[in-house]
């Protein structure tokens, strides 16, 4: 079509027009895109975080221990002289006969994991707990690493997210009679054009509950929506104590566990006494208390040491105390005595880490995520064929389209739910109309000038 022919688009529609979803659904994608791919294939590897983390702690493990393990005591002993100035604040049960005692000593860089081995006492290795491997890519996938402010920026992504999928699946809902074929199944045979453009829908639909699940179970760990979420929860009377996962840039657990939840431990006052540990662990082993699970000492002197389940498949979890001297165990808290609200947040959060039902969960999570990843690339791939060149690309809008009191539920409900996407949707709204609408230039790049009705049309 030449560049002269008219082009006759209708003056006013009521929402939901396709246009108006096709400009919302574009717009969204170009925020979100970038932050898709690297939350998708950072969150791909954070998945299998137990396989890896074997894989990684292989050369400290698989050990001979026929003539049995070492004292805890004197493990602890053996990492505290390799930390010079560090002080012991949790030991690491044994997931495997073989495996190095992993003792975690606090210095003034952090929090180290030192592996001691199992019946000789000696240190094989140590690392910052905040150096792993898979806490590098927690922090990536729930922050960017860029703390509290990446958090944001990770929840602002998110909730535009969710707009471009229920967007998509409007402009997906078939029109004119089509059968299945480009609806769920790609079309093969066609063309580049209907191949790409099938990829992204088609994938879209599949895998779109699934992409739905994991945004709004990732909510919870966002600094914004998170601090909200317990806001409510004071509002309403179900606040608790403490809950068992961070909101923003996590702090370290008790005991040094940089996990997803808790504070830190108050390390004032005299070191602990280690023989009390001998006999705690020795009362906890029979417990089989899913791993990881850290022995943590005394807050104060006197007091219970812990021993805490950090499993991510968090329906298991169990915090056990015992007394020092008589490793008698003095209370158990189980996953089952939460408050309902957190019990429900915490299956979710272990579906979206893909703990909760072993194998099955983190392929679902995986196909979710590279599915998102091929729904990014596709939709590149078609937005660089089908635009103009020397502009971006957008939709061009209607000159007017009229809001509806269903427009108006839903971005309500929505700014509810989802406020930094009510806040940031007014943002972007605010620049549209008094900045880049005036920008002649940058306006006709956009996409936001709309077209002309044809004179005498």
């Amino acid at each position: 079509m030449s560049e002269s022919t008219p082009v006759s688009i209708p003056s006013s529609r009521s929402w939901p027009d396709y246009r108006t979803l096709w400009r919302w659904h574009f717009y969204a994608g170009l925020l979100c895109i970038p932050f898709v791919i690297v939350l998708s294939l950072s969150g791909s590897v954070y998945l299998f975080k137990p396989q890896v983390e074997r894989w990684l702690d292989r050369p400290y493990d698989g050990h001979e221990v026929s003539s049995g393990r070492g004292l805890p005591s004197a493990q602890v002993a053996a990492a505290l002289a390799a930390v010079p100035e560090g002080r012991f604040t949790g030991f690491e049960l044994p997931a495997r006969e073989g495996d190095a005692s992993r003792v975690l000593i606090a210095d003034g860089r952090g929090t180290r994991r030192v592996y001691v081995h199992p019946t000789r006492n000696e240190v094989l290795g140590q690392v910052v707990e905040d150096e792993r491997l898979m806490r590098q890519m927690f922090r990536l996938h729930g922050e960017l690493w860029l703390g509290d402010r990446g958090s944001n920026l990770v929840e602002i992504a998110s909730c535009w997210t969710i707009v471009l999928i229920l967007t998509g699946l409007l402009l997906w809902w078939p029109r004119g009679g089509l059968g299945a074929a480009g609806v769920l199944y790609p079309r093969l045979g066609r063309g580049q054009r209907v191949f790409w453009r099938d990829l992204h829908a088609v994938t879209g639909l599949w895998i779109s509950c699934l992409v739905l699940f994991l945004l709004f179970t990732g909510l919870p760990w966002a600094k914004f929506w998170g601090g909200y979420f317990k806001q409510v929860r004071q509002w309403t009377g179900t606040a608790v104590v403490r809950q068992d996962w961070p909101s923003g840039s996590p702090r370290p657990r008790r005991g040094g566990h940089s996990d997803h939840g808790g504070g830190d431990r108050d390390t004032a006052g005299p070191p602990p006494d280690l023989a009390s540990l001998d006999r705690v662990v020795a009362a906890a082993l029979p417990l089989a208390l899913p791993a990881p699970t850290v022995i943590t000492p005394p807050s104060k002197p006197g007091g219970d040491w812990t021993a805490v389940s950090n499993t991510q498949n968090r329906p298991l979890r169990q915090t056990v105390h015992f007394q020092p001297q008589t490793a008698e165990i003095t209370r158990r808290e189980t996953f089952d005595k939460k408050h309902w609200i957190d019990r429900i947040v915490g299956t979710c959060i272990a579906a979206h880490e893909g703990q909760l039902f072993g194998v099955a969960n983190q392929l679902l999570g995986l196909t979710a995520a590279l599915g998102l990843v091929v729904v990014c690339l596709s939709a590149v791939v078609l937005w660089w064929r089908r635009r103009e060149p020397g502009t971006l690309g957008a939709p061009l809008p209607l000159v007017s389209v009229r809001g509806t009191a269903g427009l108006l539920a839903v971005l309500a409900l929505l700014t509810v739910l989802l406020p930094l996407f009510g806040a940031s949707l007014l943002a972007v709204l605010l620049v549209e109309r008094f900045v880049l609408c005036r920008v002649p230039g940058v306006s006709r790049w956009l996409g936001l000038a709309p077209a002309r009705q044809p004179e005498g049309a």
